[in-house]
Protein backbone atom coordinates (compact mmCIF):
# COMPACT_ATOMS: atom_id res chain seq x y z
CA UNK A 1 0.00 0.00 0.00
CA UNK A 2 2.43 2.14 0.82
CA UNK A 3 5.60 0.65 -0.88
CA UNK A 4 6.32 2.99 -3.66
CA UNK A 5 6.27 5.94 -0.85
CA UNK A 6 8.46 4.24 1.57
CA UNK A 7 10.76 3.74 -1.98
CA UNK A 8 10.86 7.57 -2.38
CA UNK A 9 11.40 8.35 1.20
CA UNK A 10 14.06 6.09 1.40
CA UNK A 11 15.76 7.37 -1.60
CA UNK A 12 15.38 10.85 0.19
CA UNK A 13 17.24 9.69 3.09
CA UNK A 14 20.33 8.20 1.21
CA UNK A 15 20.62 11.23 -0.36
CA UNK A 16 20.94 12.92 2.31
CA UNK A 17 23.70 10.64 4.23
CA UNK A 18 25.52 11.02 1.05
CA UNK A 19 25.27 14.87 0.45
CA UNK A 20 28.60 16.48 0.05
CA UNK A 21 26.84 20.21 0.67
CA UNK A 22 26.06 19.32 3.86
CA UNK A 23 28.76 19.85 6.85
CA UNK A 24 29.59 16.48 8.93
CA UNK A 25 27.75 17.88 12.53
CA UNK A 26 25.04 17.58 10.19
CA UNK A 27 25.60 14.07 8.99
CA UNK A 28 26.44 12.87 12.42
CA UNK A 29 22.83 14.43 14.08
CA UNK A 30 21.43 12.64 10.89
CA UNK A 31 22.89 9.18 11.23
CA UNK A 32 22.07 9.31 15.14
CA UNK A 33 18.46 10.70 14.31
CA UNK A 34 18.53 7.57 11.56
CA UNK A 35 19.35 5.19 14.19
CA UNK A 36 17.53 5.83 17.11
CA UNK A 37 14.34 6.00 14.39
CA UNK A 38 15.22 1.96 13.36
CA UNK A 39 16.07 3.23 10.42
CA UNK A 40 19.63 2.26 9.89
CA UNK A 41 19.21 -1.53 8.36
CA UNK A 42 18.58 0.52 5.29
CA UNK A 43 21.89 2.17 5.17
CA UNK A 44 24.25 0.30 6.58
CA UNK A 45 26.70 0.62 3.88
CA UNK A 46 26.59 4.22 3.60
CA UNK A 47 26.35 5.37 7.58
CA UNK A 48 29.49 3.33 7.63
CA UNK A 49 31.37 5.29 4.64
CA UNK A 50 29.99 8.94 5.85
CA UNK A 51 31.60 7.53 9.06
CA UNK A 52 34.83 5.88 8.00
CA UNK A 53 35.63 9.14 6.12
CA UNK A 54 35.17 11.28 9.55
CA UNK A 55 37.65 9.26 11.35
CA UNK A 56 40.49 9.36 8.41
CA UNK A 57 39.89 12.90 8.92
CA UNK A 58 38.66 13.02 5.13
CA UNK A 59 35.13 14.47 6.56
CA UNK A 60 35.95 17.62 9.01
CA UNK A 61 34.23 19.14 11.80
CA UNK A 62 34.06 23.21 11.47
CA UNK A 63 36.56 24.38 13.60
CA UNK A 64 34.82 26.09 16.12
CA UNK A 65 32.65 22.76 16.61
CA UNK A 66 35.72 21.49 17.86
CA UNK A 67 35.05 22.95 21.30
CA UNK A 68 31.48 21.43 20.80
CA UNK A 69 30.61 19.42 23.62
CA UNK A 70 27.35 17.30 21.83
CA UNK A 71 29.30 17.44 18.67
CA UNK A 72 32.28 15.75 19.86
CA UNK A 73 30.42 13.46 22.39
CA UNK A 74 28.25 12.44 19.07
CA UNK A 75 30.87 11.78 16.71
CA UNK A 76 32.88 9.60 19.30
CA UNK A 77 29.81 6.99 19.91
CA UNK A 78 28.80 6.94 16.74
CA UNK A 79 32.23 5.63 15.95
CA UNK A 80 32.76 3.74 18.73
CA UNK A 81 29.35 1.68 18.02
CA UNK A 82 30.41 1.25 14.97
CA UNK A 83 33.72 -0.59 15.46
CA UNK A 84 36.00 2.79 14.61
CA UNK A 85 38.37 3.63 17.52
CA UNK A 86 37.94 6.84 18.14
CA UNK A 87 40.42 7.81 20.91
CA UNK A 88 38.95 8.62 24.66
CA UNK A 89 41.80 11.74 24.48
CA UNK A 90 39.62 13.82 22.81
CA UNK A 91 37.51 14.78 25.93
CA UNK A 92 40.64 16.60 27.87
CA UNK A 93 39.84 19.55 25.72
CA UNK A 94 36.66 19.53 27.93
CA UNK A 95 38.62 18.99 31.72
CA UNK A 96 40.18 21.67 33.72
CA UNK A 97 43.53 23.02 32.36
CA UNK A 98 43.12 19.86 29.40
CA UNK A 99 44.27 17.55 32.65
CA UNK A 100 41.78 15.08 31.89
CA UNK A 101 40.99 15.18 35.91
CA UNK A 102 37.85 17.38 36.11
CA UNK A 103 35.72 18.50 33.95
CA UNK A 104 34.69 22.41 33.75
CA UNK A 105 32.09 23.20 35.72
CA UNK A 106 30.57 25.73 32.91
CA UNK A 107 29.92 22.40 30.86
CA UNK A 108 26.71 22.11 33.13
CA UNK A 109 24.92 24.59 31.54
CA UNK A 110 24.74 22.83 28.33
CA UNK A 111 22.53 20.28 28.94
CA UNK A 112 22.30 18.53 25.85
CA UNK A 113 26.26 18.91 25.64
CA UNK A 114 26.31 16.96 28.78
CA UNK A 115 23.54 14.60 27.71
CA UNK A 116 25.43 13.33 24.72
CA UNK A 117 28.61 13.07 26.73
CA UNK A 118 26.59 10.84 29.16
CA UNK A 119 25.21 8.37 26.41
CA UNK A 120 29.10 8.59 25.09
CA UNK A 121 30.27 7.56 28.31
CA UNK A 122 28.61 3.87 28.08
CA UNK A 123 31.54 3.07 24.99
CA UNK A 124 34.34 2.97 27.80
CA UNK A 125 36.18 0.54 27.64
CA UNK A 126 39.05 -0.71 30.42
CA UNK A 127 41.13 2.35 31.42
CA UNK A 128 39.45 4.79 30.30
CA UNK A 129 39.59 6.91 33.22
CA UNK A 130 38.38 9.92 31.51
CA UNK A 131 35.40 8.40 30.38
CA UNK A 132 34.58 6.94 34.35
CA UNK A 133 35.00 10.87 35.22
CA UNK A 134 32.69 11.81 31.81
CA UNK A 135 30.05 9.26 33.07
CA UNK A 136 30.20 10.45 36.61
CA UNK A 137 29.95 14.20 35.50
CA UNK A 138 27.31 13.88 33.03
CA UNK A 139 25.35 11.64 35.20
CA UNK A 140 25.28 13.83 38.40
CA UNK A 141 24.63 17.09 36.76
CA UNK A 142 21.38 15.33 34.45
CA UNK A 143 20.48 14.29 37.95
CA UNK A 144 20.31 17.90 38.81
CA UNK A 145 18.62 18.96 36.13
CA UNK A 146 15.57 16.90 37.32
CA UNK A 147 15.84 18.03 40.62
CA UNK A 148 15.49 21.40 39.61
CA UNK A 149 12.80 21.02 37.16
CA UNK A 150 13.86 23.62 34.40
CA UNK A 151 12.36 21.51 31.39
CA UNK A 152 9.31 20.68 32.54
CA UNK A 153 7.71 18.33 29.80
CA UNK A 154 10.06 18.86 27.35
CA UNK A 155 11.02 16.41 25.00
CA UNK A 156 14.52 17.41 26.31
CA UNK A 157 13.96 16.53 29.83
CA UNK A 158 12.08 13.11 28.51
CA UNK A 159 15.19 12.51 26.99
CA UNK A 160 17.20 13.14 30.25
CA UNK A 161 15.00 10.64 32.05
CA UNK A 162 15.00 7.99 30.02
CA UNK A 163 18.53 8.09 29.61
CA UNK A 164 19.32 8.24 33.66
CA UNK A 165 17.07 4.97 33.69
CA UNK A 166 18.67 3.18 30.19
CA UNK A 167 21.20 4.20 28.05
CA UNK A 168 21.04 4.23 24.30
CA UNK A 169 23.85 2.09 23.93
CA UNK A 170 22.70 -0.61 26.21
CA UNK A 171 19.07 -0.63 25.38
CA UNK A 172 17.34 -3.13 22.94
CA UNK A 173 17.30 -1.49 19.62
CA UNK A 174 13.71 -1.80 18.16
CA UNK A 175 12.22 -1.20 21.86
CA UNK A 176 14.72 2.31 21.96
CA UNK A 177 13.19 3.15 18.06
CA UNK A 178 10.07 2.90 19.01
CA UNK A 179 9.86 5.20 22.02
CA UNK A 180 12.23 7.45 20.09
CA UNK A 181 9.22 7.60 17.06
CA UNK A 182 6.90 8.80 19.72
CA UNK A 183 9.12 11.24 21.07
CA UNK A 184 10.65 12.93 17.77
CA UNK A 185 7.28 13.62 16.87
CA UNK A 186 7.72 16.70 19.33
CA UNK A 187 11.07 17.99 17.96
CA UNK A 188 10.49 21.17 16.79
CA UNK A 189 13.61 20.49 14.22
CA UNK A 190 12.35 16.91 13.65
CA UNK A 191 12.65 15.87 9.98
CA UNK A 192 8.87 15.36 8.74
CA UNK A 193 10.00 13.05 5.33
CA UNK A 194 12.44 10.77 8.12
CA UNK A 195 9.68 10.87 10.77
CA UNK A 196 7.21 9.36 8.18
CA UNK A 197 9.75 6.98 6.73
CA UNK A 198 10.06 5.55 10.20
CA UNK A 199 6.28 5.21 11.02
CA UNK A 200 5.80 3.38 8.03
CA UNK A 201 8.55 1.33 7.90
CA UNK A 202 7.87 0.57 11.71
CA UNK A 203 4.21 -0.61 11.00
CA UNK A 204 5.52 -2.55 7.87
CA UNK A 205 7.70 -4.23 10.04
CA UNK A 206 5.81 -4.87 12.53
CA UNK A 207 2.96 -6.79 10.31
CA UNK A 208 5.71 -9.56 9.70
CA UNK A 209 6.18 -9.71 13.12
CA UNK A 210 2.91 -10.17 13.84
CA UNK A 211 3.16 -13.38 11.26
CA UNK A 212 5.77 -14.37 12.63
CA UNK A 213 4.35 -14.68 16.11
CA UNK A 214 1.16 -15.96 14.76
CA UNK A 215 3.11 -18.75 13.04
CA UNK A 216 5.08 -19.60 16.51
CA UNK A 217 2.07 -19.76 18.33
CA UNK A 218 0.38 -21.82 16.43
CA UNK A 219 2.86 -24.31 17.02
CA UNK A 220 3.73 -23.73 20.29
CA UNK A 221 -0.58 -24.66 20.95
CA UNK A 222 -0.12 -27.82 18.42
CA UNK A 223 2.29 -29.31 20.40
CA UNK A 224 0.13 -28.39 24.35
CA UNK A 225 3.23 -28.51 26.21
CA UNK A 226 2.30 -26.76 29.43
CA UNK A 227 -0.81 -29.00 29.72
CA UNK A 228 1.50 -31.65 29.00
CA UNK A 229 4.21 -30.85 31.76
CA UNK A 230 1.94 -28.45 34.89
CA UNK A 231 5.34 -27.22 35.81
CA UNK A 232 7.09 -25.64 32.51
CA UNK A 233 6.32 -21.78 31.98
CA UNK A 234 4.41 -21.07 29.11
CA UNK A 235 6.65 -17.90 27.56
CA UNK A 236 6.21 -18.25 23.78
CA UNK A 237 5.49 -14.91 23.30
CA UNK A 238 8.49 -13.82 25.72
CA UNK A 239 10.53 -16.21 23.84
CA UNK A 240 9.44 -14.11 20.60
CA UNK A 241 10.56 -11.26 22.41
CA UNK A 242 13.53 -12.20 22.91
CA UNK A 243 14.62 -13.50 19.56
CA UNK A 244 13.22 -10.44 18.03
CA UNK A 245 15.82 -8.46 20.52
CA UNK A 246 18.63 -10.37 19.38
CA UNK A 247 17.78 -9.49 15.39
CA UNK A 248 14.29 -7.42 14.45
CA UNK A 249 15.10 -6.79 10.70
CA UNK A 250 13.56 -8.54 7.95
CA UNK A 251 15.90 -10.81 6.52
CA UNK A 252 16.00 -12.29 9.97
CA UNK A 253 12.56 -13.58 9.48
CA UNK A 254 13.01 -17.68 9.32
CA UNK A 255 16.02 -17.42 11.54
CA UNK A 256 13.50 -15.48 14.08
CA UNK A 257 11.41 -17.76 14.26
CA UNK A 258 13.97 -20.61 14.94
CA UNK A 259 15.32 -19.09 17.98
CA UNK A 260 12.39 -18.32 19.32
CA UNK A 261 11.68 -21.72 19.45
CA UNK A 262 14.83 -22.94 20.88
CA UNK A 263 14.30 -20.23 23.61
CA UNK A 264 10.68 -21.28 24.24
CA UNK A 265 11.92 -25.15 24.33
CA UNK A 266 15.21 -24.43 26.47
CA UNK A 267 13.01 -22.58 29.15
CA UNK A 268 11.23 -25.69 29.40
CA UNK A 269 14.19 -27.82 29.94
CA UNK A 270 15.54 -25.42 32.16
CA UNK A 271 12.25 -25.79 34.13
CA UNK A 272 12.72 -29.78 34.19
CA UNK A 273 15.92 -29.12 35.84
CA UNK A 274 14.93 -26.17 37.98
CA UNK A 275 11.89 -27.37 39.39
CA UNK A 276 10.41 -31.31 38.88
CA UNK A 277 12.76 -33.74 38.08
CA UNK A 278 14.46 -36.05 40.48
CA UNK A 279 18.23 -36.31 40.67
CA UNK A 280 17.99 -39.74 39.68
CA UNK A 281 15.40 -38.86 36.80
CA UNK A 282 17.90 -35.97 35.28
CA UNK A 283 20.90 -38.02 35.18
CA UNK A 284 19.02 -40.48 33.23
CA UNK A 285 17.70 -37.58 31.06
CA UNK A 286 21.08 -35.86 30.80
CA UNK A 287 22.67 -38.98 29.66
CA UNK A 288 19.98 -39.53 26.68
CA UNK A 289 20.62 -35.92 25.56
CA UNK A 290 24.13 -36.41 24.95
CA UNK A 291 23.68 -40.00 23.01
CA UNK A 292 21.00 -37.68 21.21
CA UNK A 293 19.41 -40.80 19.71
CA UNK A 294 15.21 -42.03 19.98
CA UNK A 295 16.04 -45.04 21.42
CA UNK A 296 17.24 -43.76 24.79
CA UNK A 297 13.60 -42.47 24.98
CA UNK A 298 12.47 -45.75 26.57
CA UNK A 299 14.48 -45.13 29.62
CA UNK A 300 12.60 -42.15 30.66
CA UNK A 301 9.80 -41.38 32.46
CA UNK A 302 6.41 -40.31 30.94
CA UNK A 303 7.20 -36.51 31.47
CA UNK A 304 10.77 -36.57 30.33
CA UNK A 305 9.97 -38.49 27.54
CA UNK A 306 7.73 -35.42 26.50
CA UNK A 307 10.39 -33.13 26.79
CA UNK A 308 13.15 -35.51 24.92
CA UNK A 309 10.90 -36.26 22.18
CA UNK A 310 10.21 -32.06 21.46
CA UNK A 311 14.01 -31.97 21.53
CA UNK A 312 15.36 -34.51 18.95
CA UNK A 313 12.04 -33.29 16.81
CA UNK A 314 12.85 -29.71 16.87
CA UNK A 315 16.48 -30.19 15.77
CA UNK A 316 15.07 -32.60 12.89
CA UNK A 317 13.03 -29.82 11.90
CA UNK A 318 15.94 -27.81 11.69
CA UNK A 319 17.89 -29.58 9.77
CA UNK A 320 14.91 -30.99 7.57
CA UNK A 321 14.72 -26.43 6.95
CA UNK A 322 19.00 -26.09 6.44
CA UNK A 323 20.53 -29.15 5.09
CA UNK A 324 18.74 -27.87 1.18
CA UNK A 325 20.71 -25.07 2.09
CA UNK A 326 24.36 -26.64 2.56
CA UNK A 327 23.92 -25.57 6.47
CA UNK A 328 23.35 -29.12 8.16
CA UNK A 329 26.69 -27.90 9.97
CA UNK A 330 24.94 -25.32 12.19
CA UNK A 331 22.34 -27.95 13.41
CA UNK A 332 25.41 -30.18 14.34
CA UNK A 333 26.78 -27.25 16.76
CA UNK A 334 23.39 -26.26 18.39
CA UNK A 335 22.96 -30.12 19.18
CA UNK A 336 26.51 -29.96 20.82
CA UNK A 337 25.62 -26.73 22.64
CA UNK A 338 22.19 -28.29 24.19
CA UNK A 339 24.43 -31.28 25.35
CA UNK A 340 26.89 -28.81 27.16
CA UNK A 341 23.71 -26.75 28.76
CA UNK A 342 21.84 -29.84 30.02
CA UNK A 343 25.23 -31.23 31.46
CA UNK A 344 25.29 -27.74 33.64
CA UNK A 345 21.71 -27.86 34.38
CA UNK A 346 22.25 -31.25 35.90
CA UNK A 347 25.20 -30.23 37.97
CA UNK A 348 23.26 -26.86 38.68
CA UNK A 349 20.57 -29.09 39.77
CA UNK A 350 22.40 -31.85 41.60
CA UNK A 351 23.63 -28.53 44.19
CA UNK A 352 20.07 -27.40 44.99
CA UNK A 353 19.18 -30.94 45.22
CA UNK A 354 21.56 -32.09 47.46
CA UNK A 355 22.39 -29.36 49.20
CA UNK A 356 25.66 -29.91 50.28
CA UNK A 357 28.07 -28.20 48.93
CA UNK A 358 28.11 -24.27 47.88
CA UNK A 359 30.72 -23.96 45.84
CA UNK A 360 33.44 -21.22 45.47
CA UNK A 361 32.28 -18.32 43.35
CA UNK A 362 34.50 -19.22 40.47
CA UNK A 363 33.43 -22.99 40.38
CA UNK A 364 29.77 -22.17 40.40
CA UNK A 365 30.44 -19.50 37.10
CA UNK A 366 31.86 -22.11 35.19
CA UNK A 367 28.60 -24.17 35.14
CA UNK A 368 26.02 -20.69 35.45
CA UNK A 369 27.81 -19.06 32.68
CA UNK A 370 26.45 -21.65 30.57
CA UNK A 371 23.10 -22.60 32.35
CA UNK A 372 23.08 -18.32 32.35
CA UNK A 373 22.31 -19.35 28.44
CA UNK A 374 23.71 -16.50 26.30
CA UNK A 375 26.23 -18.76 24.13
CA UNK A 376 23.75 -21.35 23.68
CA UNK A 377 21.33 -18.90 22.34
CA UNK A 378 23.93 -16.80 20.26
CA UNK A 379 24.58 -20.34 18.25
CA UNK A 380 20.69 -20.85 17.72
CA UNK A 381 20.64 -17.03 16.70
CA UNK A 382 23.26 -18.06 14.29
CA UNK A 383 20.91 -21.02 12.55
CA UNK A 384 19.41 -19.31 10.39
CA UNK A 385 21.74 -16.70 9.15
CA UNK A 386 23.13 -17.12 6.12
CA UNK A 387 26.43 -15.34 6.60
CA UNK A 388 27.14 -17.16 9.69
CA UNK A 389 29.62 -19.71 8.28
CA UNK A 390 31.18 -22.76 9.75
CA UNK A 391 34.26 -20.13 10.50
CA UNK A 392 31.89 -18.06 12.39
CA UNK A 393 30.64 -21.25 14.44
CA UNK A 394 34.02 -22.00 15.00
CA UNK A 395 34.79 -18.89 16.23
CA UNK A 396 32.05 -18.75 18.30
CA UNK A 397 33.06 -21.91 19.85
CA UNK A 398 36.44 -21.03 20.65
CA UNK A 399 34.67 -18.27 23.35
CA UNK A 400 36.37 -15.45 21.93
CA UNK A 401 36.35 -12.44 24.90
CA UNK A 402 33.34 -11.09 23.64
CA UNK A 403 31.60 -14.19 24.34
CA UNK A 404 33.00 -15.28 27.21
CA UNK A 405 32.48 -11.33 28.91
CA UNK A 406 28.34 -11.74 27.60
CA UNK A 407 28.29 -15.09 29.43
CA UNK A 408 29.15 -13.83 32.84
CA UNK A 409 27.63 -10.55 32.27
CA UNK A 410 24.20 -12.39 31.64
CA UNK A 411 24.63 -14.53 34.52
CA UNK A 412 25.53 -11.84 36.91
CA UNK A 413 22.75 -9.90 35.75
CA UNK A 414 20.28 -12.61 35.92
CA UNK A 415 21.54 -13.68 39.11
CA UNK A 416 20.65 -10.46 40.99
CA UNK A 417 17.27 -9.80 39.58
CA UNK A 418 16.38 -13.59 40.59
CA UNK A 419 18.20 -13.51 44.23
CA UNK A 420 14.82 -12.93 46.75
CA UNK A 421 12.60 -15.51 44.16
CA UNK A 422 15.53 -18.25 44.09
CA UNK A 423 16.01 -17.98 48.10
CA UNK A 424 12.31 -17.88 48.35
CA UNK A 425 12.13 -21.42 46.75
CA UNK A 426 14.96 -22.27 48.59
CA UNK A 427 18.18 -22.02 46.68
CA UNK A 428 21.11 -21.71 48.07
CA UNK A 429 23.70 -22.05 45.48
CA UNK A 430 23.04 -18.73 43.83
CA UNK A 431 26.44 -16.14 42.69
CA UNK A 432 25.58 -14.23 45.55
CA UNK A 433 25.80 -16.67 48.25
CA UNK A 434 28.64 -18.43 46.82
CA UNK A 435 30.70 -14.54 46.87
CA UNK A 436 28.67 -13.95 50.42
CA UNK A 437 30.30 -17.26 52.05
CA UNK A 438 34.12 -17.32 49.76
CA UNK A 439 35.17 -13.43 50.92
CA UNK A 440 33.28 -13.68 54.10
CA UNK A 441 30.85 -10.36 53.23
CA UNK A 442 27.47 -9.43 53.40
CA UNK A 443 24.63 -10.04 51.01
CA UNK A 444 24.80 -6.06 49.97
CA UNK A 445 28.89 -6.15 50.16
CA UNK A 446 28.47 -9.16 47.37
CA UNK A 447 26.05 -7.15 45.22
CA UNK A 448 27.73 -4.12 45.20
CA UNK A 449 30.99 -5.95 44.11
CA UNK A 450 29.08 -7.95 41.52
CA UNK A 451 27.43 -4.74 40.11
CA UNK A 452 31.66 -3.72 39.66
CA UNK A 453 31.60 -6.67 38.06
CA UNK A 454 28.97 -5.73 35.04
CA UNK A 455 30.51 -2.76 34.31
CA UNK A 456 33.79 -4.11 34.29
CA UNK A 457 31.96 -6.96 31.91
CA UNK A 458 30.26 -3.59 29.52
CA UNK A 459 33.85 -2.21 29.12
CA UNK A 460 35.21 -6.07 27.88
CA UNK A 461 31.98 -6.11 25.93
CA UNK A 462 32.75 -2.56 24.34
CA UNK A 463 36.08 -3.97 23.53
CA UNK A 464 34.74 -6.94 21.84
CA UNK A 465 33.39 -5.47 19.30
CA UNK A 466 36.33 -4.11 18.00
CA UNK A 467 37.22 -7.81 16.78
CA UNK A 468 37.36 -7.79 13.59
CA UNK A 469 37.66 -11.64 12.59
CA UNK A 470 34.39 -11.90 12.10
CA UNK A 471 31.97 -9.22 10.63
CA UNK A 472 29.77 -6.24 12.97
CA UNK A 473 26.59 -8.41 11.75
CA UNK A 474 28.16 -11.14 13.51
CA UNK A 475 29.59 -10.05 16.85
CA UNK A 476 26.10 -7.95 17.27
CA UNK A 477 24.39 -10.95 17.77
CA UNK A 478 26.34 -11.66 20.74
CA UNK A 479 26.52 -8.08 22.07
CA UNK A 480 22.31 -7.78 21.88
CA UNK A 481 22.15 -11.00 24.24
CA UNK A 482 23.48 -8.34 26.91
CA UNK A 483 20.78 -6.30 26.28
CA UNK A 484 18.74 -8.95 26.49
CA UNK A 485 19.38 -9.19 29.69
CA UNK A 486 19.36 -5.58 30.75
CA UNK A 487 15.71 -5.08 29.71
CA UNK A 488 14.71 -8.62 31.00
CA UNK A 489 16.07 -7.98 34.31
CA UNK A 490 15.31 -4.19 34.68
CA UNK A 491 14.96 -2.79 38.00
CA UNK A 492 15.91 -6.11 39.84
CA UNK A 493 12.87 -8.01 38.48
CA UNK A 494 12.83 -11.09 36.60
CA UNK A 495 10.81 -10.14 33.23
CA UNK A 496 10.80 -13.24 31.57
CA UNK A 497 9.26 -15.14 34.59
CA UNK A 498 6.61 -12.12 35.41
CA UNK A 499 6.63 -10.55 32.22
CA UNK A 500 3.88 -8.15 33.62
CA UNK A 501 7.14 -6.43 36.05
CA UNK A 502 9.00 -5.76 32.94
CA UNK A 503 8.58 -7.32 29.13
CA UNK A 504 4.70 -6.52 28.68
CA UNK A 505 4.84 -2.94 27.89
CA UNK A 506 7.47 -4.15 25.02
CA UNK A 507 5.64 -6.78 23.61
CA UNK A 508 2.51 -4.63 23.60
CA UNK A 509 4.48 -1.17 21.98
CA UNK A 510 6.12 -3.90 19.58
CA UNK A 511 3.87 -6.08 18.59
CA UNK A 512 -0.09 -4.91 19.16
CA UNK A 513 0.63 -1.05 18.94
CA UNK A 514 0.96 1.04 15.02
CA UNK A 515 2.20 4.75 14.43
CA UNK A 516 -0.82 6.21 13.04
CA UNK A 517 -0.25 7.64 9.60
Amino acid sequence: MYGEEIKVLKEEARNMLISRDSKLSEKLILIDTIERLGLSYHFENEIQEQLTLALNGHLKLEPEENDDLFIISLQFRLLRQHALDAPSSIFRRFTENNNGDQFKKALSTDIEGVLSLFEASYVRRQGEEILDKAFSFSKANLESVVVARNLPDSPLMKQILHALDQSLHRGTPRVESCRFISLYEEFESKNESLLRLAKLDFNLLQMLHKKEISELTRWWKEMDLTSKLSYARDRVVESYFWALAAYHEPQYSSARIMLAKTVAIICVIDDTYDSYGTIEELKVFTDAVQKWDISEIDRLPDYMKICYRVVLDLYEAFDAELSPKGRSFAVHYAREAMKEIATSYYIEAKWLIEGDHLPVFDEYMNQAEITAGAYFLTIAAYLGMDNATIEVFNWLSAQPNIMKTCNALVRIIDDIATYEDEKKRGQVTTGIDCYMKEHGVSKQVAIQCLHEKIEVGWKEMNEGILDNSVSMEIRMRVFNWARVAEITYKHKHDGYTYPEKGLKPHVVALLLQSFEI
